[in-house]
């Protein structure tokens, strides 16, 4: 094919060579591409030059112009219909020689100031900067409604061995719609695709990236930043409260559509405010296009979700945050990605973003693509995108979703497929360096955040430092003692005692790391039911059953996450199209777990002892965990040395115990800051009178002892007077 048929055909592979002008002695040769023009001229200084059409029904024309002058092209259909517009290709590249360096390299900690679409001022015109990383394509242009969606037109420029194709498109500006049509390099027309760094797109189920203009907000959440690094602190408490914002609230009125980002900085943070909570989490806001995902199975990891509002308004849901007090952390998806056409699978034509082997690059369970950790520009890819959500929307944390699944190259595989490591082994190294590097930048960069690993095994380190050989998490989720104690608490309070040890094996291990002890979204699900659903028992004794959990929970060691509607008891399982049934709260037995969730979250926060050493065995002693006879169990909470101590016991039986000697470390008044039977959380109002005093009687190998009654299905809660 000759040179001005692949320009006319835009599979030219470098039409900055040819385009737009180009010095010849004292004037330039300008040569250009107008499919709709019968005619067409440069017009420098008002004076118009014209252009020669070079062959016979091809849309190229070209001609002499003064060199160096500023100009604009003008195009006519010879019917007396003109039209002006500016030449992309008589501007320079933006990307400069450091970006194209780290780019290559594979260590650009900031991509998205480099690729993706920037609304900007070129060369003293107004337009996009678009870039795109595709190696392996023969031809990349960027296509939407300013070009008619037709990819001979604009035809990027190619930056060297990075495999970066960039063009700045004067005039496009905001919430322009674009996607990138690329040709593979065996010459075949790929799927349009989004913009991997992408900062916007359509509403599901369009699927094009929008361009977003995000500079500027001007943040006001400055006292928030300054102190955050405390809020953050495994000596922080940490009562998370986890959200899918599609179904928190919805208006039926208007479509049953959810809440805005807006409406949410208002609703939700004000509500969640209200209960107690230090910090809200997201399940992912990372733009999806199948609502049944969850956000699980993202394509624009650059992008909040269009659902709720533009990316500015989901900064005002953060600021809103942090003006309470409250600290945002987001679900994040490091781990696969969907197979979407207008995805990242096959993005140039090659794979470029996964494995190609699919014993390495195929999750069964979820059917989509991982990534390939061990290409640079991949695992560059994802560092930096966690980077991003935290210096530019001021995120407090990132919690990484199935963090198992990257650690092993067998998860969830029959033996023969998978592929070992170099060693022989089952661990993925790739991955390992990936999430090692990431918590290491962010930490770094971003000073008094937190990252929290959803890791359900016992892989070592996961919240150690990455310099004493740890992943370099803040914080763990806690799934085994998640898994055991609801076991326990599903079982009728008659076999509890032959179920004992799964209340009291978790301090086994709860030091190990710093853990979250999490009753997530997924405990609600596929037919688990919800927690009211869980408990055993006529419809009182579930609510007690709840409500004894939630005590035991909150007196235990480690930080504390409830996803919503659990916090007043959701009758039925989490449904992600339906709001959650607020109605409930007319009924006195909802509303009065909705009390003991507040008043938990106060104590746990108002008495350092119950979060202090959260993550430090010298802050947790037994008194009682050998009565499964009885199904009782009772410790102490420490925190600094003048911190007033505090007793949790808890009785999982209806029976009730009066008379019931309790060991304590110290003798005089311990009052009792939390009954989970009392009246006001919808129980039957027994307890100790407001406290119990303790005497020199020795008991459970503690130096003094009280007599308590203990309500059947309950659990109080004392602390040391004085």
């Amino acid at each position: 094919m000759d040179v001005a048929q692949a320009l006319h055909d835009g599979r030219h592979g470098d039409p900055f060579s040819i385009l737009g002008p180009h010095l010849k002695g004292d004037s330039a040769v300008l040569t250009a591409v107008d499919h709709g023009a019968a005619t067409l001229a440069a017009v420098v200084d008002g004076e118009a030059h014209p252009l020669t059409r070079v062959s016979d029904g091809l849309g190229v024309f070209s001609g002499r112009i003064p060199a160096g002058a500023p100009y604009v092209l003008r195009g006519g259909d010879g019917n007396g219909n003109d039209w002006e517009y500016q030449d992309a290709y008589r501007f320079g590249p933006v990307i400069g020689e450091m970006d194209e360096y780290l780019l290559g390299e594979g260590t650009h900690q900031r991509i998205w100031k480099v690729l993706g679409a920037h609304v900007m001022t070129h060369e003293g015109v107004d337009g996009t900067h678009f870039a795109v990383w595709a190696p392996n394509a023969q031809r990349v242009s960027v296509v939407g409604g300013f070009n008619h969606w037709d990819g001979r037109r604009h035809v990027m420029r190619k930056r060297g061995a990075t495999g970066v194709w960039e063009i700045f498109v004067p005039g496009v500006g905001d919430k322009e719609v674009y996607k990138y049509e690329i040709i593979g390099p065996h010459g075949d027309l790929q799927p349009l695709k989004a913009d991997p760094v992408g900062f916007g797109s359509q509403h599901p189920p369009e699927n094009a990236s929008m361009v977003r203009d995000i500079r500027g907000f001007g943040w006001q959440d400055q006292e928030w930043m300054g102190h955050r690094e405390g809020n953050n602190a495994r000596t922080a408490p940490i009562a998370v409260y986890e959200v899918h914002l599609g179904s928190w609230k919805r208006h039926p009125e208007e479509g049953n559509r959810p809440l805005s980002y807006i409406e949410a900085a208002e609703q939700l943070v004000d509500y969640v405010a209200d209960m107690g909570f230090t910090h809200i989490e997201l399940m992912p806001v990372s733009e999806y296009p199948f609502d049944g995902s969850w956000g699980y199975q993202p394509v624009g990891l650059f992008a909040p979700t269009v659902r709720h509002g533009p990316p500015h308004e989901f900064r005002n849901l953060v600021e809103a945050a942090h003006r309470k007090g409250m600290g945002v952390i987001l679900d994040w998806v490091p781990g696969h990605f969907p197979t979407d056409a207008h995805g990242l699978g096959k993005f140039d034509g090659t794979h470029l973003y996964e494995h190609a082997d699919p014993r390495e690059g195929f999750h069964q369970d979820w059917n989509t693509l991982i990534y390939n950790y061990g290409r640079i520009e991949v695992k560059n890819f994802l560092v930096s995108n966690a980077l991003y959500w935290l210096e530019e929307y001021h995120v407090d944390g990132l919690r990484v979703d199935a963090v198992a699944s990257m650690l092993y190259r067998d998860y969830s595989r029959a033996h023969d497929q998978w592929i070992p490591n170099k060693d022989g082994g089952r661990e993925n190294y790739e991955a390992i360096a990936m999430l090692r590097d990431t918590n290491s930048i962010v930490y770094g960069q971003q000073p008094g955040i937190m990252t929290v690993a959803e890791e359900s095994t016992s892989f070592p380190g996961v919240s150690q430092p990455v310099d004493s050989g740890g992943l370099g998490f803040g914080y763990k989720w806690n799934m085994g003692w998640m898994n055991d104690t609801l076991r326990y608490m599903e079982q009728d309070p008659i076999h509890r005692q032959y179920h004992h040890h799964q209340m009291t094996f978790g301090i086994h291990y709860a030091f190990s790391e710093n853990f979250i002890l999490p009753i997530s979204h997924d405990e609600v699900v596929h037919g688990k039911g919800s927690m009211l659903d869980k408990m055993p028992g006529d419809r009182w004794q579930k609510f007690a059953n709840l409500r004894a959990y939630y005590g035991f929970m909150w007196g235990h060691p480690g930080k504390k996450l409830l996803f919503m509607g659990q916090e007043f008891a959701q009758p039925g399982e989490w449904r992600h199209q339906e709001q959650l049934s607020w109605g409930v709260l007319e009924d006195p037995a909802h509303r009065g777990i909705q009390n003991l969730i507040r008043d938990l979250n106060g104590l746990y926060r108002g008495y350092p002892a119950l979060h202090v050493k959260d993550c430090d065995p010298a802050g947790f002693q037994w008194i009682e965990l050998n009565d499964n006879q009885q199904s009782i169990l009772s410790w102490i909470r420490r925190g600094s040395e003048h911190d007033a101590e505090i007793a949790v016991v808890c009785n999982f039986t209806p029976v009730e115990r009066q008379g019931y000697r309790m060991g304590l470390p110290s003798t005089g008044r311990w009052r009792e800051v939390l009954n989970t039977d009392a009246e006001v959380y919808g129980g039957s109002g027994k307890g100790n009178m407001g406290g119990v005093e303790a005497t020199d009687t020795a008991w459970q190998g503690q130096p003094a002892s009280a007599e308590v009654l203990l309500p059947g299905l309950s659990t109080l809660i004392f602390v040391k007077d004085g």
